[in-house]
């Protein structure tokens, strides 16, 4: 055939159908969406189908769509015009939907209205206790660690409760200056008689002394250029109500009826007194009711939050684009891990740890009842409301101390201000503590503090006479010879929290601990490594805690089956550590 006759049978005879029938297509006997068809066929799918309504239309199969969904998520797909593409073009997808073409719409609509995280949790437990049943996890241990994820806001729309406190300090001197003046307005004219009003009173606003105080302290700081200290003070704002000023606006209303002013507007003209009175209370009440709104988003829990996204919290990011410590809005995401599977997934707009791990193991005690023995964790979750918790719950706490680095060196170990390092006695069933001068720290009293609304108790220890000990300057914090002469030692113990920590230490520092360190450093963080370096999941799509939630649980669930298609194929085995061998 001549060469050019290839071209002429190539382009010029139109679009033709062609019969696939007549070729040997098929996907390959090892491909997981094999696997995938063979986990939902054991699926109770009663939650998802009663979000839909049997009148109207028959729209597409919600069981199909979730298959789709999930198979899309495990090949590392999120966005929904690429999955509309797939459902075109690939040939698993294609099998997945018999030939179905579901458009943008129908996938926005099943994964924002449909798909609720409650019907995701469920059928994530259902594929669990299925895996439970073959062995491959058992529901009892669980290894958790958090990421920092972007979310789906814009970078420079941030809202800080420093800024607001700033600016509403401002505001509230000017509301100040405009209760003086209409009291002056009413004296001076008679108002107050004539039309039965008293003089208005400015109402207070709990809080608000501190941040002046701050706000002045910070003045200065700026002239001798040291670093600004933190405005952050919760302001309790309910009762202020910008009522106080309407109040104010229809008196002066009324006045201006009695008196016959009529309200002007346009250039050129003068404004009288109290319509200018008037319209800067109506500014400053729309300005009180915006940064009423700011605190109601932004809670007591937080300090910013962003416009684009008012649940998401600006957090210091390892990714800083500017390389200058920029912040970014973004969720706290926590995964609970076992033998490689995601068993629960949790997102927070905390910017700690400590606040998560007690939501997370609630939901495994909800899940699967009171089958938890253990929980391993790194230091960021080592709280006493934490330790608290398992010990009352009965759980093994695996969790790294916060000094566990400090505790080996030589300077902790000498310290002789710390009570670890003195000789503790107890005489008539009363403790007390003996310093390197051989002198008793009697036990004086009992003070509580309470923190994110849990409450500490501590025992203060002193000793009553220091003077003449030569240790004073090793032993007492920041002890000046000259100033504090007659200073005696004085040190504040959390006797439970202290007693918490030594077990969970006790726990970390054994053999079996170490393993479970190890273990939990290999699959949480490279879980991790797998969701922001391969797949470069480093950014949300949606917004809001809910969609955000839905979107990690999707990607996890495609994560989990992926996994448990490698176990089936013998990919992969169960992580047992290394047994023999130690690690530091």
């Amino acid at each position: 055939m001549p060469k050019q006759d290839y071209y002429n049978e190539f382009f010029e005879l139109g679009q033709q159908k062609i019969n696939f029938s007549f070729f040997e297509l098929h996907l390959p006997d090892d491909d997981p969406v094999y696997t995938l068809k063979k986990v939902m066929e054991e699926l109770d799918f009663t939650g998802l189908l009663a979000c839909y309504s049997d009148k109207g239309r028959t729209g597409y199969n919600p069981i199909m769509l979730y298959a789709v969904v999930t198979y899309a998520n495990m090949r590392g797909v999120r966005a929904v015009d690429r999955i509309v593409e797939l459902c075109e073009r690939d040939l698993a997808f294609i099998w997945l939907t018999k030939g179905q073409k579901p458009r943008r719409d129908t996938f926005y609509d099943f994964k924002g209205k449909k798909l609720t995280g409650e019907v995701l949790d469920e059928l994530n437990y259902q594929f669990l206790r299925r895996l439970k049943k073959e062995g491959l996890i058992t529901l009892k241990e669980l290894f958790i660690d958090g990421t920092k994820i972007e979310a789906n806001a814009n970078r420079y729309t941030f809202v800080w409760r420093g800024s607001i406190n700033y600016h509403l300090a401002g505001l509230l001197d000017t509301i100040d200056a405009l209760y003086a003046r209409y009291n002056a307005l009413l004296r001076e004219n008679g108002y107050g008689p004539k039309y039965d009003l008293g003089d208005a009173r400015m109402f207070i606003i709990e809080g608000m002394e501190k941040v002046r105080r701050v706000i002045k302290e910070n003045r200065e700081r700026k002239l001798t250029k040291h670093k600004k200290l933190s405005n952050n003070t919760v302001i309790e704002i309910d009762n202020c109500s910008p009522m106080e000023l309407l109040k104010l606006q229809r008196n002066l209303l009324r006045i201006a009826e009695g008196e016959g002013i009529a309200f002007i507007y346009g250039k050129g003209k003068r404004k009288s007194e109290i319509q200018k009175l008037y319209e800067e209370l109506d500014e400053c009440g729309s300005r009180l009711m915006e940064y009423k709104e700011c605190f109601e988003i932004m809670g007591k829990d937080r300090n910013s939050y962003s416009k684009t996204d008012l649940e998401a919290t600006f957090m210091r990011m390892k990714e800083d684009h500017m390389l200058n410590g920029q912040l970014k809005p973004a969720y706290n995401v926590q995964i609970a891990v076992e033998n490689y599977f995601i068993v629960h997934g949790y997102v927070s707009n905390d910017r700690t740890d400590y606040n998560t791990l007690i939501p997370v193991l609630e939901k495994h005690r909800r899940a699967f009842g009171e089958v938890l023995e253990e929980v391993t964790a790194d230091s960021g979750y080592c709280s006493e409301k934490n330790l608290l918790y398992l010990k009352e719950n009965e759980i093994a706490s695996y969790i790294k101390l916060q000094d566990h680095e400090k505790r080996k060196t030589r300077a902790y170990k000498e310290d002789i201000g710390k009570y670890y390092n003195m000789t503790c006695q107890v005489f008539e069933d009363e403790h007390f503590y003996i310093c390197r001068d051989g002198r008793e720290l009697r036990h004086m009293r009992t003070e509580s503090r309470e923190q994110d609304g849990y409450t500490q108790t501590f025992e203060v220890y002193g000793c009553a006479d220091c003077s003449g000990c030569e240790h004073k300057s090793k032993c007492l914090y920041k002890y000046n010879p000259e100033k504090d002469a007659d200073r005696n030692k004085v040190m504040k113990i959390n006797e439970q929290w202290e007693e918490l920590k030594e077990a969970s230490n006790a726990n970390i520092q054994s053999e079996k601990g170490i393993l479970k360190r190890q273990i939990r450093s290999i699959q949480t963080e490279g879980h991790f490594g797998d969701i922001k370096e391969n797949e470069n999941f480093r950014r949300f799509n949606y917004r809001s805690a809910e969609k955000v939630y839905k979107e990690f649980m999707l990607y996890a669930m495609g994560r989990n089956i992926n996994k448990y298609h490698r176990f089936l194929n013998q990919e992969i085995e169960k992580y047992e550590g290394k047994t023999g061998q130690k690690t530091a």
